[in-house]
């Protein structure tokens, strides 16, 4: 098995580490941001009304299924306890769908939560993180915290995608190359022999963090197995997002065990026993994924098809989210659907132009086209 790559040094001394670590076993905030906390910085303070379009987080408006919400409140007279084998049928069931073993595989309140705790285990002065431009800020925001680089690479020009070769020459030495597949905010995916030339020639000592935080809502190859082939591979999931479990805080993080102590050693606090019912449950509903991808797809394409009508550029999305070109300054467009009640996404630098949309409901995206035009040639 690969020695471990310990890359704790440079600018971010153990204690800071330490300190770091047991503050987020603790649950306590660090200046981080996940999306939620994004979204809202987005609105700049303001209260979002209780009527309001919210279509700006890439919440799933469907919530848990059924299933799940059963789980949960058959759960809830077992609340003073702390129900660890919950979280340890969560884990054997969710290694089981991937096919690996129980060892690889660590359950988390969410996938912030393991994407902070990597990024802090494995980037340093010496040893940058390189993302994608534009993609999550989470993980620059970790490591700015830690003192490290982030390195920005631009999507590729025609694709809009991670360009693999350009993030595999961007320094010698990085700490972990990040990818979110599909990628927030475009939600372009790349292809399965992109990211395995990507893991094949990375530079030495250096770790892929693949997010797939939106793989459910795609058709595109999980990585899973690039972990059950040891691999200096890390692969986030979360149920926020297919699963509709945002509120309810339950993901997971896959990694050969060398890889996994870097944040296991400082615990992960015990989890919810009602997040960790509504995974079991969840993950025994076999259609559950191909139903509610459909369903996404649908609402996404009928609005494609009305941007397209309207002339109205946009990159074709794979999530359950997408970006449109508002010819102007992206925030003063917001701005001015905010005014009409429909609240949509935040601006990335590298593309000021556009704006982030999440797929809503059916009448969420039917009020999205009502204002839409209107706003568009205000």
């Amino acid at each position: 098995m690969p020695a471990q790559n310990n890359l704790i040094s440079g600018g971010f001394s153990r204690r800071g580490f330490n300190r770091a670590l047991t503050l987020l076993a603790a649950g306590s905030s660090l200046p981080f941001y996940n999306e939620a906390a994004l979204a809202q910085r987005g609105l700049g303070g303001r209260a979002m009304p209780a009527d309001a379009v919210k279509i700006n987080s890439n919440e799933n408006p469907m919530g848990p299924c059924k299933e799940a919400c059963e789980a949960m409140a058959a759960t809830l007279p077992n609340g003073g306890r702390y129900g660890s084998g919950d979280v340890r049928a969560a884990q054997q069931a969710l290694a089981e769908v991937e096919g690996l073993r129980a060892d690889y595989v660590q359950m988390f309140a969410g996938s912030s939560d393991p994407l902070h705790r990597f990024v802090l285990a494995s980037v340093s002065k010496e040893h940058p993180l390189v993302v994608g431009d534009p993609g999550y800020e989470a993980p620059a925001r970790a490591a700015q915290y830690v003192g490290a680089e982030t390195i920005y690479v631009p999507l590729t020009k025609d694709t809009r995608v991670h360009d693999v070769k350009a993030m595999a020459a961007a320094h010698k030495s990085p700490g972990l190359i990040y990818v979110c597949n599909p990628n927030n905010p475009t939600g372009t995916v790349n292809t399965k022999e992109e990211i395995e030339w990507l893991v094949a020639n990375k530079p030495a000592g250096s770790v892929i963090l693949l997010d797939e935080a939106y793989i459910h809502l795609s058709k595109a190859t999980p990585g899973s197995y690039l972990v059950a082939q040891d691999k200096d591979v890390i692969i986030l999931r979360t149920f926020s997002k297919l699963y509709g479990m945002a509120g309810i805080r339950a993901g997971a993080a896959f990694a050969r065990p060398d890889l996994m102590r870097r944040v296991q050693i400082y615990g992960t606090g015990f989890l919810p026993i009602t997040s960790m019912a509504a995974v079991n449950a969840s993950l025994a509903v076999k259609d559950l994924v191909a139903t509610r991808r459909k369903v996404i797809a649908d609402i996404r394409n009928e609005t494609f098809s009305f941007l397209a009508k309207n002339n109205i550029e946009f990159l074709p999305s794979d999530a359950n989210m997408f970006m449109m070109n508002v010819k102007r300054p992206g925030g003063e467009f917001a701005r001015l659907m905010a005014n009409k009640n429909v609240y949509i996404g935040r601006v990335w630098g590298a593309m000021p132009n556009w704006v982030r949309v999440t797929v809503g409901s059916a009448q969420d995206m039917a009020r999205f086209r009502e204002v839409c035009v209107e706003c568009y040639n205000a």
